[in-house]
């Protein structure tokens, strides 16, 4: 495939996801006026009308939607055979890109990285934090290598392979006025608690809300907060309580779990990747020290 077919591919590409020839031409840093050339010597290569100019937004007709499928797909593969062509299976360099669900960046994503540079320190990292879905759409079109998050529906050509088992409990600090009760706390208790709890927009807290609610219970939220940091400084300095995994408290010795009764329902965590994709040394090394670090922090095994 020529460069200026795969310019041509980029450029059509562009156009569609903004609909705007203006929009498209900032982004790829050319002339509108050269951007429609490219375009309509494309339509005219293939003998076909690929995009629909007549309406107030630019859309792909019918023809050019099969085709920007194809493109897609066919720039996806050239960046994967590109990238296996740079990959050195002796793992002298290399380069891993990483999706994560939030609350991981608080007590997960620090020991891998840094196993990873003192197993392999040529191996680079590029950390994304995102939701859920957003991870598995990246794995689907190529922009992630692995993702972490957790068991549930996956696109079907999302493979999940299962780490360990998160619990959550409630967490109080030194502050917190009440001693720790022996065995469990009653989850009624937690009416009577103040709380500072993760901002909806984490699926930490739609699990936190959807526990309460089916065991009735409306909580004094005092503090909502988008950082799993802010919370854990929020309950080490005040009398406020929070609930989090349980895991993110082996790192905290200021900070105490405490059971609730029932137990919150823990989740499996697991490692993401797109079926069939090509797996990088980088990305197979990682895959092997994950399982390692998890064995040796010794979280639950998965169910």
């Amino acid at each position: 495939m020529a460069a200026l077919e795969l310019r041509h591919l980029r450029y059509l590409l562009a156009v569609a996801e903004h609909g705007n020839f203006t929009r498209a031409a900032e982004e790829l840093h050319i002339s509108q006026p050269t951007l429609s050339q490219q375009v309509k010597q494309l339509e005219r290569t293939l003998g076909v009308q690929l995009l629909d100019r007549t309406g107030r937004t630019v859309r792909l007709t019918d023809a050019g939607a099969v085709y920007a499928e194809h493109a897609r797909r066919a720039l996806r593969d050239l960046a994967a055979a590109e990238r296996a062509v740079h990959d050195v299976t002796d793992l002298s360099r290399g380069h891993l890109r990483l999706g994560v669900t939030p609350t991981f960046t608080a007590y997960l994503i620090g020991p891998l990285t840094a196993e990873l540079h003192a197993r392999h320190p040529g191996i680079g990292l590029t950390l994304t934090e995102l939701p859920q879905d957003r991870i598995e759409a990246a794995l689907l079109a190529d922009g992630l290598d692995l993702g972490i998050a957790f068991a549930g529906p996956h696109p079907p050509s999302v493979t999940a392979t299962a780490l360990f088992t998160e619990t959550l409990s409630l967490v109080t600090g030194a502050a917190h006025p009440r001693e720790t009760p022996p065995g469990r706390l009653p989850v009624r208790a937690l009416e009577d608690e103040r709380l500072a709890l993760l901002s909806g927009d984490f699926a930490t807290r739609e699990h936190i809300d959807a526990y309460l609610a089916r065991h009735g219970v409306r909580p004094r939220i005092a503090v909502e907060a988008n950082s799993i940091q802010a919370l854990t400084e929020i309950v080490r300095r005040t009398p406020l309580a929070t609930v989090l995994p349980d895991a993110v408290t082996h790192d905290h010795p200021h900070l105490t779990p405490v059971p609730l009764d029932p137990p919150l329902p823990s989740r499996t965590v697991t490692l993401l990747h797109r079926e069939g994709a090509y797996r990088s040394a980088a990305a197979r090394a990682f895959t092997a020290l994950t399982h390692d670090l998890v064995r040796a922090r010794g979280y639950a095994p998965p169910p």
